[in-house]
């Protein structure tokens, strides 16, 4: 890799990508920046691997046509670029690929193929079916054109602002943070790479920590465009040499990144580009005195995933609370308790009554409640008051 081809990327991408802003975050934190690449044309970074890779192909390799595998950003990418380059494309995604993300792809007239459950699953068909076809592979994240053009926002990022000291970018399977990184260190030695995935689909942190590239058995995360069983032999290279360090968050972390993103920022962000802010967020990345930048990668989320990841938002940052505990069934008693929770100021959404649930008492009855509350304090102050009349409420993790 040389920087002279992320300039390259830079000047073949120029007409076809938006210059994505660098966005204050104060409403986050003073010394938060966000490249809000979710404001991208196809709503992710993934178009500007994709479209420099698709036109660095001679005139035989785009009469043969190409095939990708993607959970959905790379999948838009490739598809878009095929578009307005004239190519025909095949792009197989997993069976649980978001459905707005598939029919996004469509929207660009190449054939879609649903196959697998996994990226992994989709990967290793697409493979298979591009040596049937002949046709040309492009890969998501191991390439080194792909690596370049993801680069470009690197150098995006310097131009903006030439005194950071910490970028903290998603890691899927390493392509965004190769490119950005190498660029960054190349321009700014000085300045810290951060990276960030998934607990439950670490795996570049894990083979980092193995020093050699690591299989993980399963990957399940609503992050699901980093949703990543193997990182590629060349990010992993390129991570290896660039990247100081990589962290974990939580599934519980991401949701209240989403939910602030779009309550705080008014900014859309799906899974994967929402990790690098709630690293930020949640102490994962040290921000005191410094100027720190968090790639939000991408914004195509399914709204059907949406309603369900803000729950986990709300009740992860103390805004809502389900509560169970068993109540003796007595006249009154019910309506007391409903009283009590009252008082407090919060806001009763639902109750559940339960008579015959096994493990209850025969003079009892089981009730759930669902509660709207200011934060984790609000919460305590509720617990506290059932617990001094006497209800012993325990608190459960969803809704």
């Amino acid at each position: 890799m040389k920087i002279a081809k992320i300039e390259d990327a830079k000047r073949v991408l120029e007409p076809i990508i938006s210059k994505t802003p660098l966005v204050h975050a104060t409403k986050i934190h003073d010394n938060l920046w966000i490249k809000a690449e979710n404001l991208q044309g196809t709503g992710a970074f993934k178009l500007r691997g994709a479209y420099y890779k698709l036109s660095n192909l001679n005139e035989e390799e785009k009469a043969k046509g190409v095939i990708a595998a993607s959970a959905g950003n790379h999948a838009q990418g490739v598809a878009y670029s095929c578009m307005k380059m004239g190519i025909q494309g095949t792009i197989v995604m997993p069976k649980t690929a978001p459905l707005s993300k598939i029919e996004a792809t469509k929207a660009y007239g190449v054939k879609v193929e649903l196959q697998g459950d996994t990226f992994n699953d989709a990967y290793e068909y697409a493979k298979n079916l591009q040596e049937i076809t002949g046709a040309v592979f492009i890969e998501p994240f191991n390439d080194e054109d792909v690596i370049a053009g993801q680069g470009t926002i690197g150098m995006e990022i310097i131009e903006k602002m030439p005194d950071v000291d910490t970028v903290i970018v998603p890691i899927g399977g390493g392509g965004l943070i190769s490119g950005i990184a190498y660029a960054i260190k190349t321009l700014r030695p000085h300045c810290r790479i951060v990276g960030v995935q998934s607990e439950k689909a670490a795996s570049m942190k894990t083979s980092l920590e193995k020093q050699k590239i690591m299989t993980l058995k399963e990957v399940s995360t609503i992050a699901d465009g980093i949703a990543v069983k193997t990182p590629g032999t060349l990010t992993y290279t390129l991570c290896k040499e660039y990247v100081d360090e990589v962290v974990t968050v939580s599934e519980e972390e991401i949701a209240a990144a989403i939910l602030v993103l779009l309550e705080k920022m008014k900014m859309v962000a799906e899974g994967a580009g929402a990790v690098s802010v709630a690293a930020a967020m949640f102490g994962k990345v040290d921000l005191i005195h410094r100027k720190c930048v968090a790639v939000l990668s991408g914004g195509n989320i399914d709204v059907n995933l949406l309603s369900k990841i803000i729950d986990l938002g709300l009740i992860k940052t103390g805004r809502k609370a389900v509560i169970n505990m068993n109540v003796t069934d007595k006249p009154g008693n019910l309506s007391r308790m409903i009283e009590l929770i009252s008082r407090t100021g919060a806001n009763i959404i639902s109750v559940n009554h339960n008579r015959i649930q096994n493990g209850i008492l025969f003079n009892q009855c089981r009730v759930g409640v669902v509660i709207e509350t200011n934060n984790q304090t609000h919460i305590d102050e509720v617990l506290d008051i059932l617990e001094e009349n006497g209800y012993h409420p325990h608190m459960v993790e969803h809704v």
